[in-house]
């Protein structure tokens, strides 16, 4: 039987209602996604930031030369690393996420807005340096063939983003040898030791623990199991939709994600097909969106290279990792080159799971006897706070504030030229922070406290009013490595 090539490419004739809801909601998490970075790229990566991006540009052109400096960082801001570029670049992609939900030059707003996601990527450095962002930029290249009407080929590779973060995640926890994985014990710290919990985490904190225990076994089964659903007929596909969505709402209700757990429930979409989406939707939406798309379309050869790019990096980093080997140094090479681009990633969504939460508290001082403490937006520091929600946005320095008592090197880098904007007082990187205890003079002196942080049970709550118990550890250069 020979193999129909050019039907690969004809737009699928169910999936087009879920094409057009597709880009819908993907416009809406692009719009959170630039928001977010709206109010935090300067102080991140500003001239004055914490991590000018201008001097990495400097440092690459520099060392590589210019050709081999754009290829390891295509970015939109060689031409200007500036606050205004910066900054202009985020509210440019807002009002290109308004084009594209109301499929005003969809193909060009999804073309610009991949650049400029990408140029930030880049610009972000290790602030930006998340799987999210990653699963965002390759959905948003892919999503360049949605519009019109998905082909077949399009939907295999969503098929196969969905499977790489579903499955790859799975198979990570399995291979990392983390005991509360293999002991089934990972929920019992899970959600107090996650980076930003909300209030949901502390109440399934207060589950039973044979509860927490047996719950470890649908995420193994959702991400070891379900994952190859997706390849098989209707039914199946349906029910890894459902069980893949249950799980993504079910960490939703109790951890802050933010835009891994949507982007996923909007990739489980091309499960779906018209016959569900169609009851999702007005009929008047459902015979509009019909009678724009009864002509068939093909795809050209854009969709085959991007997809055989993705697929070349892609496949041998799955079978890398499912697998446990090493790769050809100039396959492995080829990927790192190809993610550069912002696609092919190979995903590992919590494969160790940290058994104590430090706690940093960052305090300054005029006299070194009376200390004021820093207060973060979304980070832990009052006991009594309310763990707060923040969902779609992602606070990058509250974030990577917990990647910090590990100390390992690049994040003891980015730590200390932080710690000496707060001594110098930079306003764009205080203005990172709720609270700055020093707002007309900046402190003679900076001390940086570590807290093991524990929930209160319920009956802690009830008497003292806390959501955390704090056990003061010692000052940082004190305290041994949190492990892992």
């Amino acid at each position: 039987m020979q193999f129909d090539w050019k039907r690969l490419l004809e737009t699928d004739k169910e999936q087009r209602l879920t094409g057009w809801l597709f880009l819908k909601l993907l416009a809406l998490i692009y719009f959170a996604a630039f928001y977010s970075l709206s109010v935090q790229i300067n102080g991140l990566a500003g001239p004055g930031g914490i991590l000018p991006f201008q001097e990495l540009l400097d440092n690459a052109e520099h060392s590589l030369g210019a050709s081999s400096a754009w290829l390891r960082l295509p970015t939109l801001f060689w031409i200007d690393a500036g606050d205004s570029a910066l900054l202009g670049s985020t509210i440019l992609g807002m009002l290109l996420s308004a084009l594209l939900f109301f499929n005003i030059r969809p193909r060009l707003s999804l073309i610009l807005l991949f650049l400029l996601y990408l140029s930030l990527f880049h610009a972000g450095q290790i602030f930006m340096s998340f799987q999210w962002d990653y699963l965002l930029m390759e959905t948003g290249l892919l999503a360049l063939f949605v519009v019109g009407g998905p082909s077949r080929l399009i939907i295999f590779m969503f098929h196969w983003l969905l499977f790489r973060l579903r499955f790859l995640s799975g198979i990570s926890k399995l291979l990392s040898g983390d005991p509360s994985w293999s002991g089934m014990t990972a929920l019992n710290y899970y959600f107090e030791t996650q980076p930003l919990p909300h209030t949901g985490a502390w109440y399934a904190h207060q589950l039973p623990d044979w509860m927490l225990q047996a719950g470890v076994g649908l995420p193994f089964f959702a991400e070891l199991v379900v994952p190859f659903f997706i390849f098989l007929p209707r039914r199946f596909r349906l029910f890894a939709a459902g069980i893949t969505i249950v799980m993504q709402l079910l960490i939703i209700a109790t951890s802050n994600h933010n835009l891994i757990n949507l982007l996923t429930i909007l990739l489980c979409l091309f499960l779906l097909d018209d016959r569900i989406v169609g009851r999702l939707l007005p009929g008047w939406i459902s015979q509009r969106i019909e009678s724009n798309t009864q002509t068939e379309r093909k795809h050209g050869l854009g969709v085959v290279v991007i997809s055989a790019v993705i697929l070349s990096a892609s496949i041998p980093g799955a079978i890398g990792l499912s697998l446990n080997t090493r790769l050809p140094e100039p396959l492995k090479n080829w990927m790192v080159q190809v993610s550069h681009f912002g696609v092919g990633n190979v995903y590992h969504i919590f494969p160790t799971m940290q058994t104590e939460r430090h706690e940093l508290i960052i305090e300054g001082s005029h006299d070194a006897i009376n200390w004021h403490p820093y207060l973060f937006h979304h980070k832990p520091h009052e006991l009594d706070r309310r763990p707060p929600f923040n969902i779609p946005h992602q606070p990058r320095l509250d974030w990577m504030m917990w990647f910090v008592p590990p100390k390992s090197r690049e994040n003891l880098y980015w730590f200390d030229r932080f710690m000496h904007n707060l001594l110098t007082g930079n306003p764009q990187v205080t203005g990172l922070l709720r609270y700055d205890p020093f707002p007309h003079q900046p402190p003679q002196y900076m001390r940086v406290l570590v807290y093991r942080y524990r929930f209160t049970s319920e009956t802690e709550r009830e008497i003292t009013g806390n959501w955390w118990n704090a056990e003061y550890l010692g000052q940082f250069h004190q305290v041994a490595s949190r492990r892992p």
